[in-house]
């Protein structure tokens, strides 16, 4: 699904040059569950917004089904970013001002959808993640959990085949984390790719594999022989695997 040959982002800042991805090479098969993880300043981040359509790279070349990014101009990776990829972030991006409804339904208006299908959608998606009972509620009435859950149907809503996350756990306590983990978990079990940004080696070993990066570069490749599971209740399971089919 997605190939990297030779991927180098290179930042110019005075006379110096920072080397935020150097020449990396890997590729990640359709239906993966990969974890990025390396200390600050190591390029993961970077890379994950190379492959989001997010960042332009510098050199070599990136591949998503087939569809090389670093050839697209930047509306043909607006399209692409909107139709083929959903992103979660560390702190949500929710609208304030917009409830659950309105903010998880914005990308199937970018997309032109028609109202009557991102309403069907929608209600599908909030109720799968477990926040049926929310949807007219603002942000700032939910807790950090049930903020990024919202985030993540949204992130789902235009049925992509790849989900990236970047420190999608980094707000939120343990135990929620692992419920956030245990939503990708079940996504990738239905069909999804999901590669994710993390610092905790905990959440980490529940993806198939791990990829260390330091300075730029991949330092090592791990491939998590028993990966640990994080449970959820049945009833989000078994909506999201619905769910997943009707839009995979």
């Amino acid at each position: 699904m997605i190939d990297i040959q030779q991927l180098q982002r290179y930042f110019e800042i005075g006379d110096s040059c920072v080397k935020a991805v150097d020449k990396v090479d890997l590729h990640i098969a359709a239906g993966e569950f990969v974890a990025i993880m390396g200390p600050s300043g190591s390029g993961k981040s970077t890379l994950l917004y190379v492959l989001g359509a997010m960042d332009r790279p510098t050199g070599g070349s990136v591949s998503i089904d087939g569809q090389r990014l670093d050839k697209m101009d930047d509306q043909q990776c607006s399209d692409f970013r909107n139709r083929s990829l959903g992103f979660v972030f560390q702190s949500f991006h929710l609208l304030p001002r917009m409830n659950l409804i309105r903010n998880t339904e914005l990308p199937m208006i970018y997309a032109q959808a028609e109202p009557a299908t991102r309403r069907r959608r929608v209600e599908q998606l909030l109720n799968a993640v477990g926040l049926g009972d929310r949807m007219d509620r603002l942000p700032t009435e939910l807790s950090g959990g049930q903020c990024q859950r919202a985030a993540i149907a949204r992130a789902l809503v235009n049925g992509p085949k790849l989900l990236l996350a970047d420190e999608p756990t980094g707000n939120l306590d343990s135990h929620t984390g692992l419920e956030i983990i245990g939503i990708f978990q079940a996504l990738n079990r239905a069909g999804m790719t999901v590669i994710m940004v993390t610092h905790d080696e905990n959440m980490a070993e529940h993806a198939g594999r791990i990829i260390r990066m330091r300075d730029g570069q991949v330092e090592q490749i791990d491939k998590v022989a028993q990966p640990r599971r994080s449970q959820l209740p049945d009833s989000i399971e078994k909506s999201l695997s619905e769910v997943s089919g009707a839009l995979y």
